[in-house]
């Protein structure tokens, strides 16, 4: 079982090329908060990102930086300059036109490739949203994030038959090999997130456990045990890498899959609730409308007005 890849594929979480920013002389650029997470590629010259509360971070050709969702921030040329509100507008022109967005007045100096990633809001597992500070993962840190920002850089300049097509797909691998890297690399910023509980093996194989089989009568004991730790060091390790119980997360977990079901499917609410675990319906019912404040039925007919 690869977590990673089972949450993200049932959140949905999805990457879209954003814009392109050509830049030179003196340039900021504020960005408004967005609801999804925003990767920006620094493809050539730097780039720094300015977060409120934060020193302002230099990013350098090769480098990528992630910052969570619904998080304020600008970009620009420098540390001290002056930050202007982005156009959406012509930024949405620029893109539909398959052009840069200019910033400055010199001769181009600086290039961004800013990419967002979105997760289902049915899905409440914090697989980014939980990061307190934006990402940085250096070119030098990850020769494999290098190629394919190299390579996706290569697909803007010169489009071409399936270019589409091989955006996505690299935006999508963008994801995954900054989380590697990230993880590789920044093990003093994980704690407390998703992502940095990867880095715990027991935790993680307990996290296997339940994602394979969220509908198993799971335990504390009984995944300590497939786990090969006690249950004491299991409840301690995983409440120190996610701020919860094994069991508030199998359950979150559980009417995480049931919400999309709801939602995406026909199917019956008894048998949902016999697919993510529940003994019986009215069991699941009362653990839904404690966790989504409604009954499941009502729920459904409110996401499909």
């Amino acid at each position: 079982m690869d977590v990673l890849a089972e949450v993200l594929r049932v959140s949905g979480a999805r990457g879209a090329l954003g814009v392109v920013l050509k830049a030179g002389g003196t340039w900021g650029l504020w960005l408004d908060s967005y609801p999804g997470a925003a990767l920006h590629v620094v493809s050539r010259g730097t780039v720094w990102l300015h977060v409120a509360g934060e020193e302002p971070l230099q990013v350098h050709a090769g480098d990528a930086v992630l910052v969570s969702p619904g998080t304020a921030h600008g970009i620009a040329g420098g540390a001290g300059v002056k930050m202007g509100s982005c156009d959406r507008e012509a930024a949405a022109r620029a893109f539909g036109d398959g052009r840069a967005l200019r910033l400055g007045s010199a001769p181009v100096q600086t290039e961004v490739i800013v990419l967002h990633y979105e997760q289902d809001p049915e899905v409440r597992i914090p697989v980014l949203t939980s990061l307190a500070r934006p990402m940085h993962v250096t070119a030098q840190e990850n020769t494999q994030l290098k190629r394919s920002v190299e390579l996706l850089a290569a697909e803007l300049a010169q489009p071409q038959i399936g270019t589409t097509a091989a955006i996505n797909s690299i935006v999508d691998l963008l994801l995954v090999q900054f989380v590697r890297a990230w993880l590789a690399r920044h093990p003093q910023e994980q704690y407390g997130s998703w992502l940095g509980a990867m880095r715990d093996q027991i935790v993680r194989d307990a996290l296997e456990c339940v994602h394979a089989q969220p509908e198993h009568p799971w335990t504390t004991e009984t995944l300590a045990a497939a786990t090969s730790v006690s249950r004491a060091t299991l409840s301690r390790r995983f409440r120190s890498a996610l701020g919860q119980t094994p069991g508030a997360y199998l359950t979150q977990w559980r009417i995480d899959l049931a919400s999309v079901r709801l939602r995406d499917t026909d199917e019956p609410v008894e048998s949902i609730s016999a697919a993510v675990g529940y003994g019986s319906p009215h069991a699941f019912s009362r653990a839904f409308k404690r966790a989504r404040g409604t009954a499941p039925g009502e729920y459904r007919s409110r996401l499909r007005k």
